[in-house]
């Protein structure tokens, strides 16, 4: 079977511009040249299926390009014998946010009853996913949960803890939703083709860090300021000093932040 672009686009579900953006990034190999026409083949359409359906299950473009093409050899950094599904599966192991648990799961690689887990996903701390109808959560979720655990064991109580937890999460989802009206007014309208899922796509992953790394900041700023501004009214200057020293020495952990996005 042979196509011309736009018939390739139609046959695939992509824009023709999605497909120029493939090859440019050597996702999908040249067409073969007619004269003035590029003509694509089989091999082509299989290959953008494959892209379109792992982007759907959350493998990244720069993880899609090191899995070979249907039905092509793999790439020498692995053995002949080294099938797309084991490749797949390494890949899905190396993204930190791909390993996925199910409640029970969860609540064994933390340790804690499977209640707890319950009354973190309604403070919203975690959030599932649903597959067939069974939640499903991530290592995000984990380290969240396994965070909040810690910041329990310090003397905080639960009862109190969880309110301002989902007092935070009522906060931040509204944050949020502004935060994506603004992306879409400002940035995916405004791009040269708006519509196209790649373009957006590729847009939101150079934004999202940035984002991400802006929210915690302030988030840290904002904490020890108003620490500070308590501990200064309470005239506690030896306990100022050593705060001031302690943050001083401490730097912001979130390059995590970073990597979780850019998968």
């Amino acid at each position: 079977m042979q196509y011309r672009v736009e018939e390739l686009a139609g046959a695939t579900g992509v824009t023709v511009d999605t497909i120029r953006f493939y090859q440019g990034k050597g996702l999908i190999p040249p067409p073969d040249r007619r004269g003035r026409n590029a003509i694509y083949g089989a091999d082509h359409l299989a290959r953008i299926q494959q892209i379109r359906s792992l982007l759907s299950e959350g493998f990244s473009l720069a993880q899609i390009g090191r899995v070979p093409a249907p039905g092509a050899t793999p790439p020498p950094t692995y053995s002949a014998s080294t099938s797309s599904d084991a490749l797949l599966h390494a890949l899905a192991e190396e993204g930190s946010g791909q390993r996925v648990f199910t409640r029970g799961e969860l609540a064994a690689q933390a340790g804690v009853p499977e209640d707890v887990i319950t009354a973190a996903e309604a403070a919203g701390l975690l959030e599932p996913t649903q597959r067939d109808g069974v939640a499903h959560y991530s290592t995000v979720d984990l380290e969240m949960l396994q965070n909040g655990l810690s910041i329990l064991g310090a003397g905080l109580p639960l009862n109190a803890f969880l309110p301002l937890a989902a007092e935070h999460d009522a906060n931040i989802r509204a944050v949020a939703e502004r935060g994506i009206d603004l992306f879409d007014d400002h940035v995916r309208k405004q791009a040269g083709d708006g519509d196209d899922p790649e373009v957006v796509a590729n847009a939101f992953r150079e934004l999202l860090p940035r984002l991400t790394r802006l929210v915690a900041l302030h988030f840290q700023r904002t904490v020890v300021h108003r620490a500070m501004d308590r501990l200064r009214a309470k005239g506690e200057g030896p306990a100022l000093e050593r705060a001031l020293a302690a943050v001083e020495a401490s730097e912001l952990e979130g390059g995590w932040l970073e990597g979780r996005v850019k998968r």
